[in-house]
């Protein structure tokens, strides 16, 4: 069985566990929370550069591994790395991202404020290697430290499920990491 297919099974087993019980209501269905870091980013394009070649291979991969997850609601950033991450899985679900303001003390509170308002639904969250870890935290799946420069192939998905502690599956998606150039540098911002 391929990487993405184990991905697509493992995330319809976690969307489906316990969501499809009759009688139950949508909002004691699980919310499916899905997190990646945006892929690699260009070396030109200042602050706000857009994804390298492989980037946009990485976020083609994305959109293949959750096609048929049954995203719902993408949260993003203000910045075009996150946005492009989710642009091919976007267009094919004909969604628009819900757009958080990268930066400050209160992001990733914000960022999972948003993705419970998608409660009983599948939402794909594309932040930052700062940023995940402590979105995952904000959602009562943490902590983590952050990911380290060279990381790109991480997802994370954290089940939200009313009056139950939140699980988190870490897995990988796309093409493998490259080899660190450098120690990790958990320092790095964005």
């Amino acid at each position: 069985m391929t990487r993405i297919a184990r991905l697509r099974l493992v995330l319809l087993l976690l969307a489906l566990c316990g969501a499809a019980l009759p009688g139950r209501a949508a909002a004691q269905e699980p919310t499916v929370v899905v997190l990646v870091r945006h892929a690699e980013k260009a070396a030109a394009g200042g602050q706000d550069p857009e994804l390298s070649e492989a980037g946009t291979a990485r976020a083609g991969a994305l959109a293949e591994a959750l096609a048929d997850a049954g995203v719902d609601a993408v949260v993003t950033t203000h910045l075009r790395r996150t946005q492009l991450t989710a642009a091919p899985l976007m267009r094919e679900l004909k969604l628009a991202p819900e757009v958080v303001q990268a930066g400050g003390p209160d992001h990733a509170k914000a960022v999972a404020d948003a993705a419970r308002r998608h409660a009983g639904n599948t939402v794909l969250v594309v932040g930052h290697s700062n940023t995940v870890p402590a979105i995952v935290t904000a959602l009562g799946a943490g902590p983590m430290d952050e990911l380290c420069d060279h990381e790109y192939s991480n997802l994370f998905v954290v089940v939200l499920r009313p009056g139950e502690e939140p699980s988190l599956l870490r897995t990988r998606y796309g093409a493998p990491d490259p080899a660190p150039t450098a120690p990790c540098a958990r320092s790095m911002r964005q």
